[in-house]
């Protein structure tokens, strides 16, 4: 409730800051005689971070495409918020309720003990598991039950899909509002003004680091996954085929 109420006060004065014509006029008259001023090197530097924060941040726009950049601005901060809101709701609003002893197997006591505080946290018999990181991932690591495991992992990895706290909506504006940002900024895609100010630079670049990176490791990668899979048959696994929730777990021996 508070982030939503001062959201909007941060990215107002983010505006007023970055939109101020007097403010950057100054900034600007500096930075064009920067080299005729005996700036230091870390001056030099500083310089040119403010003066391409205020660039990047809208100074150079008219007057109508800044009312248009600080709307879309405000627009975004408030989505942005919305949909970390909506995964928080959705992370808290899951329970993997477990009665039955026996579907515990290779959980360690500790993960036990947390459990059933947990359900009785929540009046509930037996144990709880939630999506929260502590209880999450222990129980995905050493958890010998498939089924449980492919549960909180699926619960896991779709949170905030569809439900009452659906993030569908929020993605499909978010990613809208970045297009027009870059956009009225004078980049083809928001990934080009994210990347400006990072090693890589450009998209280019990253899209070849990927390649790069993807061709030669996929091979091993396989090798990697038929060695666990030879592994599981031999120690009773009966599955076709691994899937995500029977990676991350610790293997008895």
């Amino acid at each position: 409730a508070i982030a939503e109420q001062v959201t909007p006060m941060l990215t107002e004065f983010s505006m007023y800051t970055s939109l101020n014509a007097q403010l950057f006029e100054r900034v600007k008259a500096v930075y064009e005689k920067r080299d005729e001023l005996g700036l230091a090197p870390d001056q030099m530097r500083l310089l040119e971070k403010n003066y391409k924060s205020f660039v990047r941040g809208g100074a150079n726009l008219s007057d109508e495409d800044k009312a248009l950049y600080s709307k879309w601005s405000e627009e975004l901060s408030l989505l942005t918020l919305q949909f970390s809101k909506n995964v928080l709701a959705a992370t808290n609003a899951y329970t993997l309720h477990v009665t039955d002893s026996a579907e515990l197997g290779g959980l360690p006591e500790y993960v036990k003990t947390m459990g059933a505080e947990a359900a009785a946290e929540k009046g509930l018999d037996g144990w709880a598991f939630t999506l929260d990181y502590p209880s999450y991932s222990p129980f995905l690591k050493y958890s010998t039950n498939r089924e449980l495991r492919k549960q909180i992992w699926t619960a896991y990895n779709t949170r905030a899909i569809g439900g009452e706290n659906d993030n569908t909506e929020n993605v499909k504006k978010i990613v809208d509002l970045r297009i027009k940002i870059a956009n009225i900024l004078g980049y083809e895609t928001y990934a080009d003004y994210a990347l400006e100010e990072r090693m890589a630079k450009s998209r280019v670049t990253v899209n070849e680091f990927v390649k790069n990176l993807l061709e030669p490791s996929l091979v091993y990668a396989k090798k990697d996954i038929a060695a666990v899979y030879d592994y599981a048959k031999k120690n009773g696994f009966e599955g076709k085929e691994l899937m995500p929730w029977d990676f991350q777990r610790q293997t008895s021996s």
